[in-house]
């Protein structure tokens, strides 16, 4: 691309992202040891801390444009380097400015402008590196990949190509470069596997070990070794070897595979796995220069598509409000937690008190009825302990200093010192009530009492004890360890200080907490047990299992709702069933084929085949009890969205969250609900399902979709 073609896409970018914070490119000469001669080292810095990563606007990408080509100038250069500020070398492009593209040429213009500046490392008429120094994601990753040459370092961490996740694809070279690099079954893993496994990440380490990178090095001395080795591979001393890329039936098999990975995961409803495994497998032939044109078309089209602007949505709702709920008190009136309780010592209690311990490094204290119990719960948590030392994800001193601060007992005056006590008992509301009212007889005033109840009522656990203003619904979601989501449960008489208290413990715990009111069932609970009513009432009426199941397949949820029914487990599905049912009615109808299953102790509809396959067994389908109406498939899907739209409705009229951005960062955070839906609001804004249901969207236009190009002027 021609310089003025550049800058005239820049200036025309620009105009669109006003706002760009831009990352500097600072150049600085560094004389090379064993010949002297001189490299320029370009550093990437926006300027901003390490909590806000170097990204690529079209002023940053201008700005290293004309650093590379100042650089290349020179006859007095032998090689051009890049790295980043402490840590990061960059995350790719500036996503925030995404949805300020209407037009396609907008986005077209992006893509271009990407490939025309990182081609340039490619095209110097000198040999160029990449020192990979920390976090090095899509963009970030596509610049190194463009050098000739790539160091990593062995402490890095967040290196990968993330864009599958948020519905698109690596488009600025990584579709092409990374097969063409370590092989299609290495690329497919990285760019589509790795990404629609929640967004797994490499380590320094394990870059280098897939080829990314050519050495790895360790130490605080990265920079200096990185240097010495450039040095050493210009003076010959060092030889770079890549072993060959096999172009044979290798190549179609790990695509092949790669599509199989895509259906599981998103089932084609989101196009990004899709367009990117088109391009590693035209990559095999492909010219460079074509195979980077068909990135840019691709890329344009998916950046206008609404499967992207809801995953820009729901990445927005990750990464910025779920770090301020919405309508959270004054942080300052937090009480500091130096020692918890964890009332109980089952599965879920063992759960908390580890996380407790890893997260806050206090001491905690279970209880349970008696001290086998207890002393059961321990042992788990113990062994817990054990593995992660074992995994080396603890240090033998860290693993001794959780135990040391583990204790257990049947009394509950040994919570008379405990700043918060969870409790994780039976859910059962008249024993969650006698629980705290015998806590209450023990703790300090101050002290927080959180309930990890799953639908029951916040406000009526507290309604006689003395206190009610210290007791806050504390929902996680299991597995405990894995899943990001808390949903802070504030009551009508629960105080500022408590529901502050909770949400800094949230932070520490390194949860995403959701401020929700004290509703039967919350949100996700609400939401999912809604769905799974319409699916059992379809059952129920004479459509198979499978057929009702399957229905919810366009969605590309991460599991289907009866694989979803399986993990929870049926009797917890009917209690929760049931209380909303208590408390809503015929909207939550009590199935009496999910009632059967919890009393046959069925673990779930499916039993599984060796291969991992779901089906209904004799035995399961002898329980079942099917009408003579049975629905299609469509029918199913479109009940379930009806479901969906009007339930969310109902909770944000009763104000059970404060927005739609709150249902939907729930779902993402605590059901796993796929970034291209943006949750579930967008998904029902574009399928026309609000409007159907409530006669109006939920989310105006532009958010979680391509807003309207403003009009031109008449001449």
């Amino acid at each position: 691309m021609e310089a003025s073609e550049l800058q005239r896409l820049v200036e025309e970018a620009s105009a669109v992202t006003p706002r760009e914070v831009v990352t500097r490119a600072l150049s600085r000469d560094v004389v090379l040891p064993h010949d002297g001669r001189t490299l320029v080292l370009i550093t990437l810095d926006n300027g901003q801390d390490h909590t806000r990563p170097n990204t690529f606007g079209p002023r940053g990408l201008a700005e290293l444009s004309a650093a590379v080509e100042a650089a290349a100038a020179r006859e007095d250069v032998a090689a051009i380097a890049v790295t980043g500020k402490p840590f990061i070398l960059a995350a790719g492009a500036d996503l925030s400015a995404l949805p300020a593209l209407t037009r396609r040429e907008q986005a077209l213009a992006i893509a271009r402008i990407g490939h025309a500046v990182f081609d340039q490392l490619h095209r110097a008429p000198k040999p160029t590196f990449a020192f990979v120094n920390g976090l090095a994601l899509g963009g970030g990753l596509e610049l190194a990949l463009h050098c000739d040459f790539r160091s990593v370092s062995a402490s890095a961490a967040g290196i990968g190509l993330p864009e599958c996740f948020l519905g698109m694809f690596p488009g600025w070279g990584g579709a092409y470069l990374l097969p063409n690099l370590v092989g299609a079954e290495r690329a497919v893993q990285v760019v589509v596997e790795n990404a629609l496994n929640q967004n797994k990440m490499l380590t320094g380490v394990q870059a280098a070990e897939l080829g990314i990178a050519d050495v790895l090095f360790e130490g605080a001395d990265f920079l200096e070794r990185s240097l010495d080795w450039a040095g050493r591979v210009l003076a010959g001393t060092v030889a770079v070897e890549r072993p060959e890329v096999d172009r044979g039936e290798a190549w179609d098999a790990a695509v092949a595979r790669g599509r199989a990975v895509a259906d599981a995961k998103v089932a084609g409803a989101a196009p990004g796995p899709y367009r990117a495994l088109e391009l590693i497998a035209a990559a095999r032939t492909a010219e460079r220069s074509a195979a980077f044109a068909a990135e840019d078309e691709a890329l344009a089209d998916l950046l206008m598509s609404p499967e992207l602007r809801a995953g820009l949505y729901a990445f927005d709702l990750v990464q910025k409000r779920a770090r301020k709920p919405a309508g959270a008190p004054d942080a300052a009136l937090a009480r500091p937690v130096g020692k918890v309780g964890v009332v109980g010592a089952g599965l879920m209690a063992s759960q908390l008190a580890l996380l407790f311990l890893r997260r806050l490094q206090v001491p905690v204290v279970i209880s349970d009825l008696d001290a086998g119990r207890v002393e059961r719960g321990l042992e788990r948590i113990r062994g817990e302990i054990d593995t992660l030392q074992a995994k080396r994800r603890l240090s033998p001193d860290g693993a001794n200093r959780l135990r040391a601060l583990l204790s257990g007992t049947t009394d509950l005056a040994d919570y008379a010192d405990c700043d918060l006590v969870v409790e994780a008992v039976f859910e059962d509301l008249a024993t969650k009530q006698e629980v705290f009212g015998r806590l209450e007889r023990h703790v300090a005033p101050t002290c927080v009492l959180a309930t990890n109840t799953s639908s029951l009522s916040v406000g009526a656990m507290a309604a006689e004890l003395e206190h009610p203003e210290r007791v806050v619904g504390f929902h996680f979601f299991n597995p405990v360890a894995v899943l990001p989501l808390l949903e802070v449960v504030r009551a009508e008489r629960t105080d500022d200080a408590t529901v502050a208290t909770a949400l800094r413990v949230a932070k520490d715990l390194r949860k995403n907490a959701v401020l929700v009111a004290d509703a039967p069932a919350f949100v996700v609970n609400r939401l999912l047990t809604r769905l799974t009513s319409v699916l059992f009432q379809a059952v129920d009426e004479g459509t198979p299992v499978t057929e009702a199941d399957r229905a919810l397949r366009p969605l590309g949820l991460p599991m289907s709702p009866m694989a979803l029914l399986q993990l929870v487990g049926p009797a917890i599905a009917l209690h929760v069933g049931e209380s909303l049912h208590a408390a809503f009615g015929d909207r939550f109808p009590v199935s009496p084929n999910l009632r059967a299953l919890v009393e046959a102790g069925r673990p779930g509809v499916y039993d599984w085949t060796a291969e991992g396959r779901p089906y209904v067994s004799d035995e399961t389908a002898a329980l079942l009890t099917l009408g003579d109406a049975p629905s299609s498939r469509e029918e199913v899907l479109r009940r379930a969205q009806d479901a969906l739209a009007q339930e969310i409705g109902l909770m944000l009229a009763e104000g059970v969250v404060a927005a739609p951005m709150d249902v939907d960062l729930c779902l993402v955070l605590g059901a796993g609900w796929p970034f291209h839906l943006g949750g579930i609001t967008p998904y029902l804004d574009r399928e026309g399902v609000s409007e159907r249901v409530l006669g109006r969207r939920f989310l105006p236009p532009g958010v979680a979709s391509v807003a309207e190009a403003p009009a031109v002027p008449a001449a």
